[in-house]
């Protein structure tokens, strides 16, 4: 089953995650010092906030998937629109290892679609690095983008 994920950056977590918690009527699921996540049932959304830099907002929108499976016919179906993607299996971010691919709505605002693998201790152990957080760098969008917006904008999960 699908779950619909957002991921938004704040200026300062402690004040978005009492906000946060105050709205979904619960606390989050994941709690680190730069990263929060509530797993909701209702509405069934995966929702992320982040203070690592970056410009503030939405940074992106998504799909959590339940297995590879799932992904794989949800990659199939965005590949038969023409639409390019990002595949970005074995990602290592947000405190989280997963496989996912990447892509761009025609407004520019970058899609993740992902399969939770498990936990990591870190926020980005992935291999590529990432830029400075504060030019807005992300520890987990492809190392070549498509497009190259996703890169710039994105943070992850």
């Amino acid at each position: 089953m699908k779950r619909f994920h957002v991921h938004v950056i704040v200026p300062k977590l402690d004040e978005s995650v009492r906000f946060y918690s105050s709205m979904f009527g619960a606390e989050p699921s994941v709690l680190k010092n730069d990263y929060a996540k509530w797993m909701l049932e209702d509405p069934r959304v995966n929702f992320a906030i982040s203070a690592r830099g970056g410009e503030i907002g939405v940074n992106h929108l998504g799909f959590q998937v339940d297995n590879d499976e799932e992904l794989a016919a949800l990659r199939e179906q965005v590949v038969a629109g023409s639409v390019a993607i990002q595949d970005q299996p074995g990602a290592q971010c947000c405190y989280a290892s997963s496989n996912k691919y990447w892509t761009q709505d025609p407004a520019g605002v970058p899609w993740e679609t992902y399969h939770t693998l498990g936990g990591i201790p870190v926020f980005g152990a992935d291999s590529r690095a990432p830029a400075a957080p504060e030019a807005g760098g992300a520890c987990c969008a492809p190392a070549t983008s498509i497009p190259a917006v996703i890169e710039k904008k994105v943070g992850c999960c």
